[in-house]
């Protein structure tokens, strides 16, 4: 009998040895995390990651080495600017250029989303486990195989099946941003947060510029469809938009429009009888750009969010009007400038080290439970209220995402100024915020006047 428990006990150490050796080589090199190192999880982490759940990732042959995938990943993205966009629909839309629009798409976005699954597939094992972070791997590639193995689109008939691919793939991935956000937020005392900082900060961009790629060609597909569309046509009077570029973004206009809404957002949030802060605008209000409006709209409404609900919070004792909110527009040769300034009592000193961060620290617990009630979102001013009215030009369509999405404009998810910087390097522009504690804030978002620059997809530039 002894000798019969000594050998049960050695085959039981054999296959523990061999069940880490297999772990080890599915998740390669940058899984070698000694047990030592590990900082102990909470609860309510652990019992999300089961051991079903655990062994699924496991045995699951896509986390392993892809040929297929090392072909893609070998590939480097081709970035496109706000003007090349423009000049390829502004004139002359015919179905050579719809069909090579569909084409570029079509073979540009499972490159896109190759290199964002081999960065996934390089994050450490304790992370890779994550509930929230596995189903964004599986949904990326189930994408990836789903783009690779279209053939090339040779006709409209090609193209509008390819489109209708294109719009549900993106009513999909609208949950990308919730599950990325939660899972980092789990993971935030497993790995040092600039590590996943900067895995946020890729993983978005790259996801912003597959949507863009995306929607603008189903914007000029709508364009050529419609009936008041005449490819023959010579017009000296350039359209407003070409596909989602709004050529004469007015800065004026956009800050009227997006301040308006954020006031009537803090009337519900804080009572109709509660004192609310005027917008002064000031500045260079003639200037005008090409523009994504939608990625202006979130970054001027996340400023104006934090800006008017600041200046409540400080001032809720003072029986006097609530000092304003300035916006001072500005501009050189080839950038536009906002800057945001209140008087709402500037960031406590112990809150800057994360303000940036998509990891919040010790915060995260709180951030965490609030977007457990945000299944789905597309990081839009419009889905904070079913009745904003912004420069889209697709508003009556119902794959628009502001249709698809929605969340209590009061609910504090800890993404607002992050996801703001990102929406604005995206474009080489870039966001900045100077604080004084007691006293108020200035914000600085710069944006490009020309619209030359291309698309920023690394964090270093390229």
């Amino acid at each position: 009998m002894s000798t019969i428990l000594q050998v049960s006990s050695r085959m039981r150490q054999c296959a523990s040895s061999l069940e880490s050796s297999l772990t080890q080589a599915v998740v390669g090199s940058h899984a070698k995390i000694l047990r030592s190192q590990v900082i102990p999880i909470t609860a309510a982490i652990t019992t999300k990651i089961n051991a079903r759940h655990l062994s699924s990732i496991q045995h699951n042959p896509r986390w392993r080495a892809s040929g297929v995938l090392d072909s893609y990943v070998a590939q480097p993205a081709r970035p496109i600017s706000l003007r090349q966009l423009v000049f390829f629909g502004g004139r002359n839309l015919d179905e050579k250029k719809i069909i090579d629009s569909a084409n570029y798409v079509r073979t540009e976005l499972p490159l896109r989303i190759a290199h964002r699954i081999r960065d996934m597939q390089k994050l450490p094992y304790v992370v890779v486990t994550n509930r929230h972070l596995s189903e964004v791997y599986e949904l990326y590639y189930k994408a990836f195989e789903s783009f690779r193995r279209i053939p090339e689109i040779k006709s409209l008939e090609d193209n509008e099946k390819f489109c209708e691919i294109v719009k549900t793939a993106l009513q999909e991935h609208l949950t990308v941003i919730p599950s990325l956000a939660m899972g980092v937020l789990e993971c935030n005392d497993l790995v040092p947060s600039h590590e996943l900082d900067r895995f946020m900060n890729v993983i978005l961009r790259s996801r912003i510029s597959r949507r863009v790629i995306a929607e603008q060609h189903l914007a000029l597909t709508d364009t050529f469809n419609s009936p008041f569309h005449f490819p023959d046509s010579v017009s000296n009077q350039p359209h407003d938009f070409v596909g989602e570029v709004f050529l004469r973004c007015n800065a004026r206009e956009v800050v009227e429009q997006v301040g308006k809404h954020t006031l009537e957002l803090a009337r519900e949030a804080n009572g109709s009888t509660s004192p609310i802060p005027e917008i002064q605008i000031e500045g260079r209000l003639d200037t005008t750009f090409p523009y994504i409006p939608s990625h202006l709209e979130y970054i001027i409404g996340e400023l104006l969010r934090n800006s008017i609900q600041a200046t409540i919070d400080h001032h809720s004792q003072s029986s006097t009007s609530l000092p304003p909110i300035k916006i001072l527009i500005c501009h050189t040769k080839q950038h536009i400038i906002f800057r945001v300034s209140d008087q709402g009592g500037g960031i406590p000193i112990a809150e800057l080290a994360h303000l940036w961060s998509f990891a919040k620290g010790p915060r995260a617990i709180n951030y965490l439970q609030n977007f457990s009630q945000v299944p789905k979102m597309a990081a839009t001013l419009q889905e904070l209220q079913k009745t904003a009215h912004t420069h889209s030009r697709r508003e009556s369509m119902d794959t628009s995402l502001s249709r698809l999405t929605s969340r209590p404009p009061n609910l504090r998810l800890g993404m607002g100024l992050p996801m703001s910087r990102v929406y604005a390097e995206y474009w080489a522009g870039s966001l900045e915020l100077h604080s004084l504690d007691g006293y108020g804030t200035d914000v600085f978002l710069q944006v490009s006047k020309l619209g030359n620059k291309c698309e920023q997809l690394n964090l270093d530039g390229v």
